[in-house]
């Protein structure tokens, strides 16, 4: 979200932006937006300050026994008051016109960040790991699971259609043992705080997190009774299915002053998480990779503007930290403009090498947004010199993806028999257990 002010003072610099996101020019539209707001507003303003003018003016008349200027100017009071209700209509349609035109607008990308069109121009960083030498055709996760008996997709395509899946017995443990792992990690290691939050939330925290309104039809929406006694059982309010961890913890801080000395606060959290995938028709259609349900887990950074930058470089390196730990090999990314997201202004992503594919995935991603988001949510801390407030930067990225982490264990850790090696680090959370085999 963009401070009208700072483009009015910045114009140029922020339709470069745009440009370098391969977007057209905006601000000669946004500006005369704000003109027809700030007109609307002065109106509204001068009529109220004649209205209070005229009333004093009324006394004043009446004290002189003036009857005539009286009755005149109470006239022109009441007229006054008959336009109100139209100058307060056209105040706020031009203010919901300009928020609803800057709440649309992606973030403006780092000058650090690569120039690009897609996923084609971005620049690699860093490559993590050997790759294995099989001396078997690798299988596919989805091709490994089914030939245990133990990754079940007819079974849940009669529950719930496509894009989800039943896992089963060891699998069903091995994914739950990714995540509990993960988890101690980022709160033993890295000290992130863990939060068990809500996965149903309002319109303002999609809103804050920038889902909302731009990528409505990539979400669930739920609509059900109140029964908190505050009204009637038979009004419904909406609630969204979260699409990641991101949107309840960041909007932790949401109309919050914080003091710098709270800053940096780290949240991480497992979650299940959902998503329409209204855009990937065809895509990944068979598997684990893109799924309407699926398991992340999440961390979330609150920090300053001075510290943002190192504060990005930390997270994706505790996000590498997961793929080392699981000996998984991987590869690190600088995604260029025109290939990041909404909210971000730099982005990192991990893609972790599957076999099976024969080609690196994304597995995580890591993004700094700045004061983007914080200007959604009213998010501010008070800095220690006292000075006035100023927005926080928020942070987010994936700690990693579980689903696409088993999909990666399966494909790397499978055997000529079919059967899969228990990663060394998940054998403790996996009761010992070193290797899963055909199930019954």
């Amino acid at each position: 979200m963009y401070d009208i002010k700072w483009i009015r003072d910045n114009a140029a610099a922020f339709d470069e932006g745009r440009r370098r996101r391969s977007l057209p020019p905006l601000s000669d539209s946004l500006l005369a937006l704000d003109d027809s707001r700030r007109a609307a507003i002065a109106a509204l303003q001068a009529a109220q300050e004649r209205r209070n003018a005229a009333s004093k003016e009324i006394g004043l008349a009446m004290r002189e026994k003036d009857a005539a200027r009286a009755e005149a100017l109470k006239a022109e009071v009441a007229t006054l008051k008959e336009e109100f209700p139209q100058l307060e209509h056209k105040e706020r349609e031009a203010s919901a016109a300009l928020d609803t035109a800057l709440s649309e607008i992606p973030n403006t990308p780092l000058d650090q960040v690569p120039e690009g069109k897609d996923e084609h121009d971005n620049v690699e960083a860093l490559r993590w790991g050997v790759l294995r030498n099989f001396d078997f055709p690798p299988k596919e996760h989805f091709d490994i699971g089914e030939g245990l008996k133990l990754m079940d997709f007819e079974s849940a395509a009669k529950l719930s259609g496509a894009r989800f899946v039943v896992n089963k017995g060891p699998m069903a443990r091995l994914e739950r043992a990714l995540a509990q792992f993960m988890l101690d990690l980022h709160t033993d290691q890295h000290g992130y705080s863990e939060v068990s939050p809500p996965l149903l939330v309002r319109d303002d925290a999609m809103f804050g997190t920038a889902q909302l309104p731009k990528f409505r039809d990539d979400q669930f929406s739920v609509s059900a009774g109140r029964t908190d006694g505050d009204e009637p059982a038979s009004t419904t309010s909406d609630y969204w299915l979260i699409p990641t961890a991101e949107v309840p913890l960041t909007n932790l801080v949401r109309e919050s002053i914080l003091d710098e000395a709270q800053l940096p606060l780290r949240f991480t959290a497992g979650t299940y998480c959902f998503r329409a995938e209204a855009g990937a028709a065809g895509r990944d259609t068979r598997g684990m990779i893109r799924q309407h349900q699926f398991y992340k887990v999440e961390l979330v950074s609150i920090t300053t503007p001075e510290q943002s930058l190192a504060e990005h470089e930390r997270m994706s390196g505790c996000a590498e930290k997961v793929l080392q730990l699981l000996e998984l090999p991987y590869r690190k990314v600088t995604l260029c403009t025109g290939d990041m997201g909404f909210a971000s202004q730099k982005t990192y992503d991990l893609e972790v090498w599957l076999p099976g594919q024969g080609k690196y995935r994304e597995i995580s991603s890591c993004s700094l947004c700045g004061d983007f988001q914080a200007r959604r949510m009213n998010a501010r801390y008070r800095p220690a010199e006292g000075k006035a407030t100023r927005f926080v930067h928020t942070l987010n990225g994936s700690g990693v993806a579980v689903g696409r982490a088993l999909v990666a264990v399966l494909e790397n850790y499978q055997e000529a028999d079919g059967s899969v090696t228990v990663p060394k680090v998940l054998r403790p959370y996996m009761g010992g257990l070193e290797r899963i085999t055909k199930a019954g």
